[in-house]
């Protein structure tokens, strides 16, 4: 008897997230009704928005973005077990350790040298501050999902602080920034389109996360960790080094995510760059089983819905935070089915006979 049949697994993998967000559609439905709204238009109108058009694919390119990268700031800690939801936070500080970089070196050095010293504080800012949360996990037993959300409150904190204060411009009356970068270190656009180089960037990350987290020793060293801490501290594994460094890369990339949104989007610090983009990181991560191949296509979809808000307030009179509460209810729905795998029959492993034969004797 063998019991192998891996398709199960996997259809098991596609079939209940599916579910989860179809039941999300439905449950969506029925609170736009609810709003006097028709769902059907709703649907529609959502879709028109997000892909209804070239020019809407690159709005929803623009939002997808960021979405990968604040994704792996969850997915891979996640492969330890951890629930790091401090994405924001890295966010905020990686975009935060760009600007200051940004306008430290001015145009002392030629401007591509500027972005790419750019991209590395924020990978070192926004690595460094959710390495702080697995250090409080591992050395001190704090609670890693309370630390990184807390930590949100204080990365934005600090952030008001200094566009408020020492960073402010005088000169920019609009709200309280910090001067602009020079536009020699802007991140361009692909040709021919809005969509700047971030989403190359994005794409690319989560490709090296799938490679690292599935085709090396170090991925096989920290998933085993994951399953089973006391098992992998039995077989040597360094359950604190490897937990510091999947922390770090977590937060690396959100941090990257916040300079992209400096350099291509905001161009200056002020409050804009706190715009969810790491709250809804957080769900991509879910929504994809932590799959960093599959990030691409939920971050694409989920920007779609966040490129929408603005034509459901136009078009059926609901609130702009509308696609907030969508998300809410994806969320709730993709926790909820959790619950759900290994409990159907038919996705479980069913033995396969061996036939037997006539033994041959010697």
């Amino acid at each position: 008897m063998i019991s192998t049949q891996p398709w199960r697994r996997s259809l098991e993998a596609v079939v209940i997230p599916a579910g989860a967000v179809l039941s999300a559609l439905l449950i969506f439905g029925i609170f736009c009704a609810l709003a006097g709204a028709n769902p059907l238009a709703v649907y529609g109108s959502i879709y028109k928005a997000a892909f209804g058009s070239w020019s809407a694919w690159q709005n929803t390119l623009l939002r997808a973005s960021p979405l990968m990268l604040t994704a792996l700031c969850t997915a891979l800690p996640a492969r330890l077990g951890l629930v790091v939801i401090g994405n924001e936070g890295a966010l905020v500080i990686g975009a935060l350790a760009a600007t200051l970089t940004g306008l430290g070196l001015g145009t002392a050095i030629p401007g591509f040298l500027v972005l790419v010293a750019m991209a590395l504080a924020a990978i070192v800012a926004g690595g460094l501050w959710i390495m702080a949360v697995g250090a409080l996990r591992h050395y001190r037993g704090v609670n890693e999902t309370i630390s990184s959300l807390l930590m949100n409150y204080i990365a934005i904190a600090l952030l008001n602080h200094l566009v408020q204060g020492p960073l402010r411009d005088p000169s920019f009356v609009t709200k309280p920034s910090s001067a602009e970068i020079v536009q020699a270190a802007w991140l361009g656009n692909l040709p021919t389109t809005r969509i700047h180089y971030g989403l190359i960037y994005g794409v690319i990350a989560c490709i090296l996360a799938y490679v690292l987290m599935q085709r090396t020793t170090f991925g096989f060293a920290a998933r085993t960790a994951g399953g089973n801490v006391r098992a992998a501290r039995m077989a040597g594994l360094p359950v604190g080094k490897l937990t510091l460094a999947i922390c770090f890369l977590g937060g690396s990339c959100a941090g990257l995510a916040g300079m992209v949104e400096i350099a291509a989007v905001q161009r200056r610090l002020n409050e804009s760059i706190v715009s969810s983009y790491g709250y809804a990181g957080i769900l991509v991560a879910f929504v994809s089983r932590h799959n960093p191949l599959a990030m691409v296509i939920v971050s694409v979809l989920l920007g779609g819905i966040l490129a929408s808000g603005g034509i459901l307030q136009r078009s059926h009179n609901l609130p702009d935070a509308t696609v907030l509460v969508f998300q809410g209810i994806v969320f709730l729905c993709v926790l909820f089915s959790d619950s759900l795998y290994g409990r159907f029959p038919i996705f479980q492993d069913r033995p396969a006979r061996i036939a037997t034969g006539t033994s041959v004797s010697a």
